[in-house]
């Protein structure tokens, strides 16, 4: 049985093009919904179901986050920062969480996806497996990354943005995981996609073909991708809901 998570990275280096001027002079993650910066509805998220220590991976106007969160003492958890330099996928830049990391177990999300706290509490205790997944369930998982699951609803491959007419699973990358530090080693070793990028999901994908555990986690609640500004209108219209 593995340790209890203590720790979260978030990853809000971009900013996020499809917001096109609402990103001008901020990061998407401090895009606001209902008064309130996507950011900031995550670490009370994390804070919430008992998480003190996170690591803010800044990168485009990152002086806006740091000036809101500084020390993060005044939202109740301890706040670092890393600088994403390059931005060059969602692989490598889990490199820069390494040290912050140590031999402990973490919570990773995106800066963008909101969900309700009690959608984080599953991830705190992550026993066997060496990652945790969360999937939606929809009728099209082109836009992003499809899961595909055993009977055991354990992660048997990932592929990411396939056509309408290959994707054959109702399961959808949610963008929260719990990783072990198994998961560096296999970054380390990621060449670019096809994409040019150092995606996350093949070092994933890497370890499910080496046999490791990896075991997804079903987010059945409130659940948004603020990936634009047609997603962000219909945040303000439905936030999530605190603890």
């Amino acid at each position: 049985m593995s340790e209890p998570v203590t720790k979260a990275v978030i990853l809000a280096a971009g900013r996020g093009s499809r917001m096109r001027e609402l990103t001008r002079n901020m990061p998407k993650p401090m895009v606001e919904v209902c008064g309130k910066p996507i950011l900031r509805y995550i670490v009370d998220g994390l804070r919430d179901v008992g998480i003190p220590e996170v690591l803010v991976v800044v990168g485009y106007r990152q002086e806006v986050v740091r000036k809101h969160f500084r020390d993060g003492s005044a939202f109740g958890v301890e706040i670092t920062y890393v600088e994403q330099v390059t931005q060059d996928g969602t692989g490598k830049v889990l490199e820069l969480a390494k040290e912050f990391c140590g031999s402990n177990p973490f919570i990773l999300s995106y800066g963008d996806i909101l969900v309700e706290p009690s959608s984080y509490i599953p991830l705190t205790q992550p026993g066997d497996p060496e990652l945790m997944l969360t999937v939606r369930y929809t009728e099209d998982t082109s836009k992003g990354g499809a899961v595909y699951v055993n009977n055991a609803f354990e992660v048997v491959d990932i592929q990411e943005k396939q056509g309408p007419d290959q994707a054959r699973t109702p399961w959808y990358n949610a963008g929260i995981y719990t990783f072990k530090p198994t998961i560096f080693s296999y970054v380390a070793r990621l060449r670019k996609s096809p994409r040019g990028e150092y995606e996350l999901t093949d070092a994933i994908r890497a370890m499910v073909r080496d046999g490791k555990k990896v075991k997804a986690v079903e987010i059945k609640g409130y659940w948004t991708d603020v990936r634009d500004p047609e997603a962000l209108a219909e945040a303000n219209e439905k936030p999530p809901r605190p603890q």
